[in-house]
């Protein structure tokens, strides 16, 4: 049995994968096992795993008809053989040392989980670095108050605590054992960051950034979504089951109108993406008809975000003033649409 097991969802992915790859062929500490799993890519994507397969026995390829990045991501769940697991975007990569000390400072601090900072990479190839926590071990009831309790319901005021699952690595057992699995393809690592954090224990964490996120204008994350209310939905239907099955919500009274404001932000800066069709009238118009959904509607009426970041915190403003039509002159501006 291995010790790590990596899970990279592939689709059209035949421009970064090589680089990928060779970022875990790359590491330090060899006692891993890759598994790509390639999601019905048009590319040559397919070819590629397999070809990488072939070479290095640790390398094991998956084929299936395209589902989106958690189906994926839920084979290599399925599949995988290692005590604990990593989680590793295509577009993406691991430092060489990224496996050796996270897999260190688990064992050393005796915790069920280890995290780590990473790098903000732009395409120029300029990057940040984005902590995770301080440095530290988190056990139980601080481990809730860090990371459980803010995925839950500190949604708005920054600094918010990202739900990026590829700074952890996670104990194979507990995933297992709870039957922890992703859903959707959006928004599904903050759901699956909450229920893990429901029944872990410990965590250890180093400020060294160890991973390196591709900041990449393709992703799904700055495109439109025409769907994105169903997801939503959908993401507030199984927080909310969570929520109660673990009783959470005595941390976070309000954490339902938090998470409500936090989508509908989201929601808006969807609908005036520029990738969105519609004309500027059709699109304040369904904004408005978004903030009349009864839960939006409640929200609105009954919480005031405050201590955003300044254009969060703007338009929230204009939307608790009904002001739509100097919402969509902004956004105009803003996206010259």
């Amino acid at each position: 049995m291995p010790a790590i097991s990596v899970i990279v969802p592939v689709y059209r992915a035949e421009r970064f994968l090589d680089a990928c790859v060779e970022s875990v062929l790359a590491q330090t500490f060899t006692d891993w096992e890759l598994l790509l799993i390639e999601d019905g890519s048009p590319d040559g994507s397919g070819a590629l795993c397999d070809v990488y397969a072939a070479k290095d026995p640790r390398i094991r390829a998956f084929h299936k008809e395209n589902g989106g990045v958690s189906s994926a991501r839920n084979v290599g769940l399925a599949h995988a053989e290692g005590e604990c697991i990593a989680f590793l975007d295509s577009d993406d990569g691991f430092e060489p040392e990224t496996l050796a000390t996270l897999w260190e400072l688990r064992r050393r601090n005796g915790t069920d989980t280890a995290g780590c900072a990473h790098w903000n990479v732009l395409p120029s190839g300029a990057k940040t670095a984005e902590k995770l926590l301080p440095a530290g071990v988190y056990r139980e009831d601080e481990l809730r108050e860090k990371v459980l309790y803010p995925l839950l319901g500190d949604r708005l005021c920054p600094p918010i605590f990202n739900g990026f699952i590829w700074r952890f690595l996670f104990d194979a057992g507990i995933l297992r054992e709870n039957g922890i699995t992703f859903e959707g393809a959006y928004l599904e690592d903050e759901i699956f960051l909450l229920e893990y954090f429901a029944h872990a224990k410990s965590l250890a964490v180093t400020e060294e950034p160890l991973y390196r996120y591709l900041m990449n204008p393709d992703s799904a994350t700055h495109k439109y979504m025409k769907d994105y209310l169903a997801v939503f939905s959908r993401f507030l239907e199984r927080k909310t089951a969570i929520a109660e099955r673990y009783g959470l919500a005595a941390a976070r009274p309000q954490w339902r109108e938090n998470t409500l404001w936090a989508g509908l932000l989201i929601a808006i800066g969807n609908e005036y993406a520029r990738g969105n069709p519609k004309s500027p009238r059709e699109k304040q118009a369904e904004v408005e008809a978004i903030c009349r959904r009864p839960e939006m509607a409640e929200a609105i009426r009954d919480f005031r975000p405050q201590g955003l970041g300044r254009n969060k915190q703007m338009v929230a403003d204009l939307v608790r003033g009904g002001r739509f039509g100097l919402l969509t002159g902004l956004y105009r501006l803003k996206n010259r649409m």
